[in-house]
């Protein structure tokens, strides 16, 4: 018998070293203490706070809280300055969370474009589990204490936000319609009027106006990417409109878009919300918007189209910064 284990348990150990070896495990491994040296398994990677904050989208969530702050000052009525810090803050929480599950989703798309493969999740950073959860609580979190310390209107609109970005954009419209920025860039709209609504606790037509401007801006925004990004975007199989409908008829409806923005961005003027400061304003940089949009039409190249995204992320900028500054004068005088 002592022959038989002689023999076996070498002939055992080598099997067993090959099958764990090929899972990533040594023998060594096995015989050596848990402070030595670590078990060598597959494992998660280690995600670090840089990651996490770049599934947040911090870019498009700065613009998503500024947005949200001038619902929020423009509103009439007072909201106690804690309060009002807290609502920011769920505006905040929220929109990042809807970026973390907009790419738990999209990280099989974002691995072959250019301009995505390099986050987190993609680059096998961090994994989906983890970008799943925590946006998941952050935006439960977000609209329970909106709920909890400003009022349920709030909380409604910004659970509403969430889930209209995550499941009606993410999910169903984006790789389902070259429409998908149209109808999914509500989602980016609500902001000022979950700001709006923190205030006086409802829906009112400054609130509807602020919406409007920035719903009608989305599509020549992101149609003015997708012309220089296209190739991405095809590859991807995300039908974006230069994609299905070709660079003119994309360049066509950009135009059309910045023609209605016109009379959007004077909305807020003409019913009282803002003076004629903002009116002004609105009226050049809605002619600046057309302007390039006429170039994008003119150059067969993508520079314009560049140049015109840059630009349109400006617009949006100064436009709410204009309601700010017409705000504080009208407060002054």
């Amino acid at each position: 018998m002592e022959g038989v284990f002689a023999t076996a348990v070498p002939q055992l150990r080598r099997i067993a070293g090959s099958r764990l070896a090929a899972a990533g495990v040594f023998v060594s491994d096995l015989t050596e203490t848990p402070t030595s040296v670590p078990l060598r398994l597959a494992s998660a990677p280690a995600a670090g706070v840089a990651d996490y904050v770049e599934i947040l989208k911090p870019r498009v969530m700065s613009l998503v809280v500024f947005t949200g702050l001038v619902g929020l000052v423009l509103a009439p009525g007072h909201l106690h300055p804690l309060l009002a810090t807290v609502a920011v803050l769920c505006i905040a929480i929220g929109a990042g969370a809807a970026g973390a599950i907009n790419m738990w989703y999209d990280r099989d798309i974002d691995a072959v474009m250019r301009r995505t493969a390099s986050r987190p999740l993609p680059a096998g950073r961090m994994m989906p589990g983890e970008a799943l959860g925590f946006g998941v609580v952050l935006g439960v979190g977000a609209v329970l204490l909106m709920g909890l310390a400003v009022n349920a209107v709030a909380a409604e609109l910004l659970a509403l936000t969430i889930a209209f970005y995550v499941f009606v954009y993410t999910i169903w419209l984006k790789r389902r319609t070259s429409q998908n920025i149209v109808i999914g860039g509500a989602a980016g709209a609500f902001p000022p009027m979950i700001g709006w609504a923190a205030v006086t606790g409802d829906i009112g037509w400054g609130a509807i106006a602020l919406f409007a401007v920035i719903f009608f801006w989305t599509p020549p925004h992101f149609w003015a990417l997708s012309l220089y990004r296209a190739g991405d975007y095809a590859a991807a199989g995300v039908p974006m409109l230069p994609v299905v409908s070709g660079v003119r008829e994309t360049k066509r409806q950009m135009l059309l878009y910045t023609v209605v923005l016109w009379p959007v961005a004077l909305t807020p003027w003409l019913i009282g919300v803002a003076g004629a400061l903002y009116g002004v304003g609105a009226l050049l940089l809605s002619a600046v918007f057309t302007g390039w949009s006429i170039l994008v039409c003119r150059d067969p190249s993508d520079r314009s189209a560049r140049r015109m995204f840059a630009f349109s992320l400006l617009y949006l900028f100064l436009i709410f910064s204009l309601l700010l500054v017409d705000h504080a004068s009208g407060a002054w005088l």
